[in-house]
């Protein structure tokens, strides 16, 4: 009696050790691609950064600068220190989260980053609601009735969707949405006569305004931010379309399909019951690349709107030559992306037992 206890305590013992193994093995193959592709980005960034023709120092003290005010806001920059050592302090601060001073601010960038930030956070959400919302139900049809009139509009409609750029769909949709019809406010994130009016808990306007009751605030917010994510909305919407068209054909094309209809169910049975489920998580990877693709690709959007978010923040560190904003920026970009990746990962484990 004493052996078996003694076989099954040894036996659970290394079972309970094979299983802490195989999740180490798990996390070292999750954790060590992450740190390399951050580790990469982060040298691309600086090292790029290094070979742009722009002065860091002139930045700071403009071109009539004398020599000796140069020479000394240049050793302080750790300009005079070789480019390896550099990029040690620049990574070493950059790990905890010091992206150094903006030039236009005179504020640390993560203090930019978290203010300009929420903006394109609620842009980019209405956004990927609106794309996904339309394009899922629009790739289905068009897969429904492929080859058909619909299958041809809703093509074509992914077509425009993805070959107008998106300033010029932004100034139509000013000139006749907004002075000519009168139908969404202007430029901006909210009216100026609201500015001061909301209680920010969380930096999105239309949460905050909603958690406070603040209706009419939240209206004029809900106008501000309606067209321009309506814009990048039909961009997602030419996207998420067209992989569920692509998806949903293949899967039309199996026998489980053909036993459905069979048996008598409706095409949109049919499409809800079995083929959806089966596609959801390829769609999961498209919705959450759009999502990311929203977040760091709303540069000219922000810009036509006046939207006060991370893409208008970019676009003028680069026009100043603010190199510490464009480098922290494009951490955040590439971090961005790359948490987009393993949240796909976890949901693909969480929908498909396959997976795990």
């Amino acid at each position: 009696m004493e052996k078996v206890l003694i076989g099954s305590v040894i036996g659970c013992l290394h079972s309970g050790a094979g299983r802490i193994g195989l999740l180490a093995m798990k996390l070292v193959s999750t954790v060590v691609p992450v740190a390399a592709t951050l580790l990469g980005l982060m040298a691309l960034t600086f090292f790029i950064g290094r070979l742009l023709p722009l002065d860091p120092v002139l930045a700071i003290l403009g071109d009539n600068a004398g020599k000796e005010a140069y020479d000394t806001v240049y050793r302080q920059l750790g300009l005079d220190k070789p480019l390896w050592f550099q990029f040690w302090l620049y990574l070493k601060n950059s790990l905890s989260l010091d992206f150094g001073t903006s030039l236009m601010t005179s504020e640390p960038v993560l203090t930019d980053i978290k203010r300009v930030f929420p903006a394109t956070l609620e842009l980019a959400t209405v956004a990927l609601i609106i794309g996904t919302g339309v394009g899922i139900p629009l790739g289905m049809t068009a897969a429904m009735y492929r080859d058909t009139i619909v299958d041809h509009i809703a093509r074509a409609v992914g077509l425009i969707g993805f070959s107008t750029p998106h300033f010029w769909l932004g100034l139509m949709g000013l000139v006749l949405l907004y002075a000519q019809l009168g139908w969404v406010a202007g430029p901006g994130r909210i009216d100026v006569a609201y500015e001061y009016d909301i209680e920010r808990a969380t930096g999105l306007l239309l949460v905050d305004t909603a958690i406070a009751g603040q209706w009419e605030i939240f209206r004029n917010t809900f106008s501000h931010i309606i067209l321009p994510a309506s814009i990048l909305g039909f961009s997602a919407l030419a996207y998420i379309s067209r992989m569920t068209r692509s998806f949903a054909i293949e899967q039309l094309g199996h026998e489980y399909v053909l036993m459905a209809r069979v048996k008598g169910l409706s095409w949109a049975c049919t499409i809800r019951r079995h083929v959806l489920p089966n596609i959801a998580i390829q769609l999961i990877t498209v919705v959450a690349l759009a999502y990311a693709f929203l977040l760091e690709g709303a540069v000219l959007t922000e810009t036509v709107f006046a939207w006060p978010g991370f893409g208008r923040y970019l676009t003028n560190s680069l026009l100043a030559g603010d190199m510490n904003a464009v480098l922290g920026c494009t951490i955040v970009v590439g971090s961005i992306f790359i948490g987009v990746n393993l949240l796909s990962d976890v949901l693909y484990r969480v929908l498909d037992p396959r997976a795990r």
